[in-house]
């Protein structure tokens, strides 16, 4: 007999465990499905910041806010603008400015460790679903079992399975390409690179390529090496072979200042790559029965706003909010939902594309230092 679900979730993501998590709260159970084989079998990422108006709203309808206070980095809000000879050019030591930086892994556990156990179904690749009839969806598994489910929620990430359901958009490649390295014990093993990198997010850009650092609450320096140039570049790169890859990335920073150029040449590890892309600004669909998408299933964006986590989650809880408030009601629900997500994304969406553009386009530095100073006035 197949089994059936009233709500399903895949991705067990911040957005996805954020709706479950609302939805328990009130009394509603959803399964969650998940491709990891455990809740620990990789690293979810470094540091966010959350913001007062989204991911802090979310963590407060699910009753958590107090323990992501006591997850917090302290002093992680700081940020320095850094030219490409090393000059520090704006610095702001702001302790408590309403964006408090977590580390992901920490607040994944968190929100993990609020729901009963099995709700989450690790393991468990969903690899397609094709609708019933009044709303009701049966989803496959890469092992070949299937289950039925009421409601379906994609929260599978930039390339979800659930999204084809209710839009043909695809993500596309930004024009700008990230390698992630890190640098740990950075303040006794890398003094230079870490002195100059502050205590909390530092970016040095120029000449359509850049640096951008955060540090970590293990004291490690995690730094993304971002080039804008043709996806073909990484695929160019063999990062199977960490001494040859730093070599090749060193070239494009020729004439930089050696603590930042020691972000690539002094990375303990291997080197990840990561190709940024995004679906179309304003990306939206028509209501489609029983299914609708939340996080980066819905509005996948560049890093450039900050906005991604933050919205996922807020989106994982107007999404149990708005169940909760038409109970039986699945349409209207969805319905609520998506009229207050479209629009919310859309911005979100505009501004990152703004700002991708502006840190990898002429006078980078300049200009951000501009933004960033308008900002904190």
């Amino acid at each position: 007999m197949s089994t059936h679900h009233p709500v399903t979730v895949v991705g067990a993501g911040l957005g996805g465990l954020s709706l479950a998590r609302v939805l328990h709260v009130h009394g509603i159970e959803a399964a969650v499905y998940d491709l990891d084989p455990s809740p620990t079998a990789r690293d979810q990422g470094g540091m966010l910041d959350l913001h007062e108006d989204s991911a802090q709203v979310a963590l407060r309808a699910a009753g958590l806010y107090d323990e992501f206070r006591a997850a917090v980095h302290p002093g992680g809000e700081a940020m320095r603008i850094v030219d490409k000879n090393g000059t520090v050019r704006l610095q702001d030591d702001t302790e408590d400015g309403g964006r408090p930086e977590v580390n992901r892994n920490d607040l994944r556990r968190i929100l993990l460790d609020s729901l009963p156990e099995g709700t989450i179904r690790w393991g468990a690749k969903v690899t397609g679903a094709r609708p019933l009839g009044g709303g009701r969806h049966e989803v496959t598994l890469a092992d070949g079992a299937t289950f039925t489910t009421d409601l379906l929620v994609g929260a599978d990430g930039a390339w979800s399975r659930i999204r084809p359901l209710v839009s043909a958009a695809v993500p596309g490649y930004s024009g700008v390409s990230f390698v992630e390295a890190d640098l740990h014990d950075a303040a006794t093993r890398h003094r230079a690179s870490a002195e100059l990198a502050g205590s909390g997010m530092m970016f040095a850009l120029a000449d359509e390529k850049g640096f951008l650092t955060h540090v970590e609450n293990d004291g490690s320096l995690h730094a993304y090496i971002a080039v804008k140039a043709p996806i073909g570049l990484l695929d160019s790169i063999d990062f199977t072979d960490a001494g040859t890859a730093k070599k090749t990335l060193l070239q494009h920073f020729d004439g930089w200042d050696e603590r930042l150029r020691a972000l690539i040449g002094d990375a303990d590890g291997a080197l990840v790559p990561r190709p940024v892309h995004a679906l179309p600004v304003g990306h939206r669909w028509e209501r489609t029965p029983g299914v609708t998408l939340l996080g980066d299933a819905a509005h996948l964006m560049s890093p450039f706003a900050g906005e991604g986590a933050n919205l996922a989650m807020l989106d994982g809880a107007e999404l149990a909010a708005a169940i909760v408030g038409h109970p039986g009601d699945t349409e209207a629900a969805l319905t609520a939902y998506e009229q207050a997500l479209f629009p919310r994304s859309e911005r979100s969406a505009g501004e990152s594309s703004d700002s991708l553009d502006l840190c990898f386009g002429p006078d980078a530095t300049e200009r951000l230092i501009d933004q960033m100073t308008a900002h904190t006035r």
